[in-house]
């Protein structure tokens, strides 16, 4: 298995090797009654929340993986919804993308469980599905984005939850990096392979261009327009919820370095999070390996940026914790954190954690219960307690973007918090 810190760095340990090693199978499912049933954490905000699938299309551009079609993209929107309205709860997974996720899940790398051990098609979000907006004044905007060869589906626990808290958290999954998406019909799209190794650079340059694409997407909205390819009717409201002079980003592994490095492009971004993720494409590690540092590394930000670790093990066995103060581990955060002129904090979460605590595994793993051993479970989401876990990325999300999005100060920023262990502040 890899170690943690490659993990960190490319973010593709759990679903990309399926897509990478040349698609679907199917297999026989588990026997019902054996399956796993899943819930979904509860919301901690005061807004219920709705939710809404995009196809957008980039008729500017060719796609960097397949150049003789135009650039699509599926996005999740989620949003704090009306009160007084009611709607089915969203999938967690669709069929197609659940058939993914199962195969990936079931490797030996990862949780060894039969195809089908996990009863997907009673697994909700938290989210109604095209519910009205709530009433009231346009919401912040936060753009997601999940780690290399991560589907946007394995995250709804921090997506949902900021949700809930008044914002409008808009979900990209990057198509041909990601392991799948699922297009309007079903239609499957799998991860491009390209040799062993995965084309960083291009993908990190794709991922820029989707998250400014989508923020132009996004404008239209507001001006009334309906950008969904398919003109696929929009919840009522939707366009009048955004806030477009109120945008951060955030992403887990990958998707943490595709924020800052949108920032350095696109002035439009106001603040951003990145959540474990190296912020190079080529790493620097083991020491005496290629480092390419990203512009946002050798550049900085003028603006809010937030860096938040965890802990991981080397091919020895020994402890590495994902801090800007240990370059021999990731030497991206060194740099950027010297460089960084804007207000910046950096978080370590300790007492167990793993690169993939930040990704639904966290709550998903747990549920499992005894049929996931216990080694793969600590390799998976580590020893730390999972609603501690949570609860700490939730709350210093939500208090980071209150802070710099809308001037609220929850004062979780001035030092460590009992309510939160095992957060570390490192500076």
């Amino acid at each position: 298995m890899p170690s943690r810190h490659t993990r960190v760095v490319r973010g593709s340990a759990l679903i990309a090797g399926l897509a990478l090693a040349g698609g679907l199978t199917v297999t026989a499912p588990a026997v019902a009654a054996e399956r796993a049933r899943l819930t979904a954490p509860s919301l901690t905000g005061k807004y219920d929340v709705g939710t809404t699938d995009l196809h957008l299309v980039d008729p500017s551009r060719p796609d960097p993986w397949k150049p003789e079609r135009r650039r699509e993209l599926m996005v999740t929107v989620t949003y704090p919804a009306d009160r007084l309205a009611e709607g089915p709860r969203a999938p967690w997974l669709t069929p197609g993308m659940s058939a993914v996720v199962d195969q990936a899940l079931a490797g030996e790398d990862y949780l060894s469980l039969p195809v089908g051990s996990i009863d997907w098609a009673s697994a909700k979000r938290r989210a109604e599905t095209s519910v009205p907006v709530a009433h009231g004044a346009p919401k912040p905007v936060a753009l997601f984005s999940p780690g290399f060869g991560f589907p946007r589906e394995m995250y709804t626990a921090i997506v949902d939850d900021l949700a809930s808290h008044g914002y409008v958290v808009v979900s990209l999954s990057h198509t041909y990096e990601s392991a799948a998406v699922e297009f309007p019909g079903g239609r499957l799209e799998l991860a491009v392979s390209e040799g062993e190794e995965p084309a960083l650079k291009k993908a990190l340059d794709a991922r820029v261009a989707d998250s400014r694409f989508v923020l132009d997407q996004l404008t239209k909205l507001t001006r009334g327009a309906n950008p969904d390819a398919d003109k696929r009717p929009l919840p009522r409201g939707l366009g009048r919820s955004l806030d477009l002079s109120r945008v951060g980003a955030y992403g887990h592994s990958y998707g943490g370095f595709t924020a800052g490095e949108t920032m350095v492009h696109d002035r439009r971004v106001d603040a951003g999070i990145n959540l474990d993720g190296a912020m190079a494409t080529a790493i620097g590690y083991p020491p005496g390996s290629p480092y390419e540092p990203g512009e946002v590394t050798e550049r900085g930000l003028d603006r809010p940026f937030l860096l938040m670790g965890a802990e991981g093990v080397d091919e020895n066995g020994k402890l590495l914790e994902h801090t800007h103060r240990n370059p021999a581990f990731d030497r991206s955060w060194a740099d950027f954190w010297a460089v960084q002129r804007g207000w910046k904090r950096d978080l370590f979460l300790r007492g167990g954690s793993t690169h993939l605590a930040f990704s639904d595994l966290q709550n998903i793993v747990p549920q499992l219960g005894a049929r996931v051993a216990p080694d793969k479970r600590e390799a998976l989401i580590g020893s730390i307690d999972p609603r501690r876990s949570l609860a700490a990325q939730r709350d210093y999300i939500g208090a980071f973007f209150d802070l710099h999005l809308r001037g609220r100060d929850r004062h979780l920023f001035d030092g460590e918090s009992p309510r939160h262990p095992n957060i570390d502040f490192i500076e």
